[in-house]
């Protein structure tokens, strides 16, 4: 991976991405298994040493088996059947998000919990497969004419380069509260250790709402929300948060890893393309942390990407393909985003009218959701949602026998003499095909519905 290069020094490629977090990881890996050349660029030598990003979820677990990571990165990451629970101070459950401990409709488990430099390392590590992928890190993009490739991606966070290149603007789904993060690594042998909960817990406290997650490993994050007349510059300091989170642990049980100050926002970019340049993750959404799904978001825009690159660039297809990518994306991302606005509403409300009233609204208790599966912008259901991933007769996840490819999936009969350009996988989703009331569907390489014969 080596240090910066001039870019004067190097042969125009086909995708320039600038950013190597996760997201410009995950597409480069893509790309790259895919034969395009691709250069990517990031400002950081080094991979950033303290957690940021703890979860990802069963759809982003089947992304990383399409690029051939799956098996490192579950050996370094935590699956977990806990789910989670919305809970008053008295201990009365007001909501529960539901876990599973059998593989969910992908194939994987439904839930992992991670420390994110591990799991950038192994996706910066799984470019080193790809000679035509060249990876130019402590190198500062000042301006996208600098770069010479038929493509520009930016994964580049909120304070894209690439976004204002392309002049995208931003709509406000309203929420933006500062919370303190405070990540701790825990004593294992510790009897209050040994006695937090499995689960993450939503602290629904009007005195001080609160968050706790089981990570992976030692680690425990606690999200604590600021109040008004809070310092956000002494919230920081140990001797304020640790009273704060006496009920479950002290400083004699733990030592600190970071503790740190974010304003969680929930904001889409209207404008992911202006003729060359796109966006992707951070640079064009932000999702507060309350379902989990602000990394993962990002990581749908690589997957849904990916493909459409691959096809235009290697493949011939039409560029109008790639306008396809935001009118997609955008709809599915503003789904998870609303969500995680109105459960946020949940464990933030403070006011006394408002925690009554959410109190009403769960009065029975228990009531329980499931990580949605929001259908892709333009389509009409099944067209446009995600397939599940079977295992197959022979013991294959579906995905694998397929490839990066399309493929169609039906009754045996209907298929036998079909001879497409696409893998054939008679019998597969049986299930799903009656439950849907259709004889054969077209999988995209992503895995979303293309079409369906009735």
């Amino acid at each position: 991976m080596g240090g910066p290069q001039l870019l004067t020094d190097v042969a125009p490629s086909d995708v320039a991405i600038v950013g190597c977090g996760p997201v410009g990881a995950l597409l480069a890996n893509l790309l790259g298994q895919a034969g395009l050349a691709v250069d990517i660029y990031d400002r950081e030598r080094d991979i950033y040493p303290l957690p940021r990003a703890v979860h990802f979820d069963g759809e982003v677990m089947r992304i990383f088996q399409s690029a051939g990571l799956a098996d490192r990165i579950a050996a370094a990451t935590r699956p977990s059947p806990y789910g989670a629970r919305y809970e008053e101070p008295s201990g009365r459950t007001l909501l529960v998000r539901r876990g599973s401990e059998l593989p969910g409709p992908h194939g994987w488990s439904g839930s992992w919990y991670f420390h994110q430099p591990e799991l950038e390392r192994i996706l910066r590590e799984g470019l080193v497969r790809f000679p035509n992928v060249r990876v130019h890190l402590g190198h500062e993009v000042t301006s996208v004419d600098e770069l010479d490739a038929r493509y520009v991606v930016g994964c580049d966070g909120a304070r894209s380069l690439v976004r204002r290149a392309i002049g995208s603007r931003q709509v406000d789904l309203g929420l933006h509260q500062p919370w303190l993060v405070v990540d701790v690594l825990a004593d294992p042998e510790s009897p209050r250790t040994q006695a937090l909960p499995l689960h993450s817990l939503q602290f629904c406290d009007p005195a001080r709402p609160m968050t706790l997650v089981n990570v992976n490993g030692r680690r425990r994050r606690w999200e604590i929300m600021l109040l008004p007349g809070d310092d956000p510059a002494r919230m920081t300091e140990p001797e304020i948060f640790w009273p704060m989170i006496a009920r479950w642990l002290g400083p004699e049980d733990a030592e600190i890893e970071r503790s740190a100050v974010y304003t969680f926002h929930s904001v889409v970019q209207e404008g992911w393309r202006k003729g060359r340049l796109l966006l992707a993750g951070d640079a064009c959404h932000q999702t507060p942390p309350f379902l989990g799904q602000g990394m993962c978001t990002g990581m749908r825009d690589a997957s849904n990407l990916a493909w459409k690159l691959v096809s235009v660039v290697r493949d011939g297809a039409a560029d109008s393909l790639l306008d396809t990518y935001e009118s997609e994306r955008l709809p599915h991302a503003r789904a998870f985003i609303e969500l995680a606005v109105r459960l946020g509403a949940v464990i933030q409300a403070t006011d006394p009218t408002a925690v009554a009233d959410r109190n009403r609204r769960f009065a029975a208790g228990g009531t329980s959701f499931d990580f949605p599966q929001p259908g892709l912008g333009g389509t009409t259901p099944p067209v446009g949602t995600i397939f599940p991933q079977p295992r197959l007769p022979d013991g294959r996840l579906m995905d694998d026998a397929i490839g990066q490819r399309f493929a169609i999936v039906g009754e045996t009969e209907l298929l036998k003499h079909l001879r497409p350009d696409a893998v054939l996988l008679p019998g597969v989703g049986r299930e799903w095909l009656v439950e849907k009331k259709v004889r054969a569907a077209l999988l995209r390489p992503d895995r979303y519905i293309q079409a369906v014969a009735p």
